[in-house]
């Protein structure tokens, strides 16, 4: 029941690196020669607008060593149409791990009012090891190696094991003497490097989803050359990365008790239940039945951990009726076409038991406005290769930190109690990941020490990064504000729609550079009535 494309799961691994190395210095900068680098501009494709240009810089794989090895950076840019109200460069970032962004400019340029537009050259990127920007790969991957794990079971957590370990040394085969490098602080990193490039003393920057977590980084490393931050949908940098993927166990649960109360109330259209009470009972049936004997659903079998293995689901209280509504007719043996949401609400192409199951960041989608996924067909570009996103994807959610346990056995407590006390999803959560068997990072993870004079941004029903972890971010960067968009639903705030609340503050931050004077709460407008109950009344 997945609506959600697989978040990857690749894990590959590295090549080994000996102890004791010093780490970099927070302050490290790239050799000279990289930070005098000018980009050749040439238009970036003949069906592409003519303002829409393309570059190539070079940027070390090492930066503890960089006069060796470099990687390709592939580079974008729309410019300012009114140099007299241009203010400097505004760097964007859809998310990820993995997602590409050199398209980014071309959506942004559409949607951005102009009073904002006026004053940044807009500038995309494709980070390191992503899509353009020498692209590294976990090699062919099965069906089962596409996801973030499966539900814990303990009599099937030795394949689980298996899996984890099978991505970790896909990875490692492939592209082990790369994936080490391919982490937050050396993109961070290769963001000064294109300040520096462009000839920019400092650097606006627009990052959603995991790039909010990568400009929090670029601001305690480079503090001196942040200039205006909106980081939009906020990673935690207190649970990077294991309590990310927790996060969605823990924070579905309010959004669960939440769908029970609002398809109560609509009972006449979803006969789900008349109390929320009931409607919860409904959804565990169905669990505890397709448990039993799998529901036949559109010609798939569905178990119970099938349909429990998206929460995002849930925090969409109209699609989550529609598709409990429809399960419940398959398991009646009276099958309902979904109607009035996405074509995936008929929850075909889940598979939750195994470890390959679906996962709630839908194939590592990039936040923001519209966007389909993380290779950027939407902006009309074809979606990257899914062994690069994967790739990608473990590299940094493995070799950010070193907090993740190397025991295979604290996976299984850890999901066992998850299980029980979060039943929806803290068991997938919790379950073993390819980082288990990873190499140790190179170097620790950024403290936020240094404080940040950033704009987050947040919805309330965000179901990628949840409310709490958006409020942790916000906490974590002394200095920063928040907006915070109440009855918000999606990942990814500013320019998701015209009326959306948030834009009015942050629009006005990126043109004056004044932050507001406290946080900001405001109110998204109501969503438009759904058709299947104005015809039911």
């Amino acid at each position: 029941m997945k609506r959600l494309a697989p978040l990857l799961a690749t894990s590959g691994l590295l090549a080994t690196v000996l102890t004791g190395l010093a780490t970099p210095s927070a302050s490290a900068a790239p050799s000279p020669a990289y930070m005098r680098q000018t980009p050749a501009w040439h238009r970036c494709s003949p069906d592409r607008p003519a303002a829409y240009e393309c570059a190539t810089l070079k940027v070390p794989l090492d930066y503890r060593r960089p006069e060796g090895r470099t990687l390709n950076l592939a580079i974008s840019r729309m410019k300012s149409e009114n140099p007299a109200e241009r203010r400097g460069v505004l760097l964007l970032n859809p998310g990820g791990p993995g997602a590409s962004g050199l398209y980014r400019p071309i959506r942004t340029n559409a949607e951005m009012p102009k009073e904002v537009r006026d004053r940044y050259d807009l500038v995309g990127f494709d980070p390191r090891g992503v899509g353009e920007s020498s692209p590294i790969s976990c090699g062919d991957l099965s069906e089962a190696e596409v996801g973030v794990g499966g539900a814990y079971r303990p009599e099937t957590f030795a394949a689980d094991v298996s899996w984890a370990r099978g991505i970790a040394d896909k990875c490692r085969e492939k592209s082990g003497d790369v994936i080490p490098y391919i982490t937050t602080r050396n993109t961070a990193r290769d963001m000064d490097v294109i300040r520096a490039a462009l000839g920019e003393r400092t650097v606006s920057y627009l990052g959603y989803s995991y790039g909010t977590y990568l400009g929090a980084v670029y601001s305690q490393m480079f503090p001196e050359r942040t200039d205006r931050f909106v980081l939009d949908s906020g990673v935690d940098p207190g649970r990077v990365w294991r309590g990310m993927i927790q996060a969605w166990g823990t924070e579905a649960e309010p959004a669960f008790e939440r769908w029970t109360r609002w398809a109560a109330e609509r009972s006449d259209t979803y006969g789900l239940g008349a109390t929320p009470e009931a409607v919860s009972a409904t959804f565990w049936a169905l669990v505890a039945r397709a448990d039993r004997d799998p529901i036949i659903h559109y010609e798939e079998k569905m178990t119970g951990d099938d349909i429990r293995a998206d929460p995002s689901l849930f925090f969409d209280p109209h699609g989550a009726s529609v598709v409990i509504k429809s399960i419940k007719a398959s398991a009646d043996q009276a099958p309902q076409p979904p109607t009035g949401t996405d074509p995936g609400a008929s929850g075909k192409g889940s598979r939750g038991k195994g470890p390959g199951a679906r996962s709630p960041l839908d194939g590592v989608r990039a936040a923001g406005p519209d966007t389909v996924d993380a290779g950027g067909a939407s902006e009309g570009r074809d979606a990257a290769p899914a062994s690069n996103a994967i790739a990608v994807y473990w590299a940094v959610v493995c070799g950010d930190t070193d907090s993740w346990p190397r025991d295979p056995e604290q996976y299984a407590r850890d999901a066992a109690r998850d299980k029980v006390k979060h039943p929806l999803y803290g068991d997938f959560a919790s379950n073993i990941k390819p980082c288990a068997f990873w190499q140790r990072p190179l170097e620790p993870a950024t403290p936020m020490k240094t404080r940040a004079y950033v704009l987050t941004v947040q919805n309330e029903w965000d179901p990628m990064t949840p409310l709490g972890t958006g409020r942790g971010l916000h906490q974590a960067l002394k200095g920063s504000r928040m907006v915070l968009a109440l009855g918000g639903e999606g990942h990814g705030v500013y320019l998701s729609n015209p009326t959306a609340c948030a834009n009015v503050p942050v629009n006005a931050y990126l043109s004056t550079g004044r932050l507001p004077a406290k946080d900001v709460t405001c109110h998204n407008p109501p969503p438009t009535p759904d058709p299947e109950e104005a015809g039911a009344r």
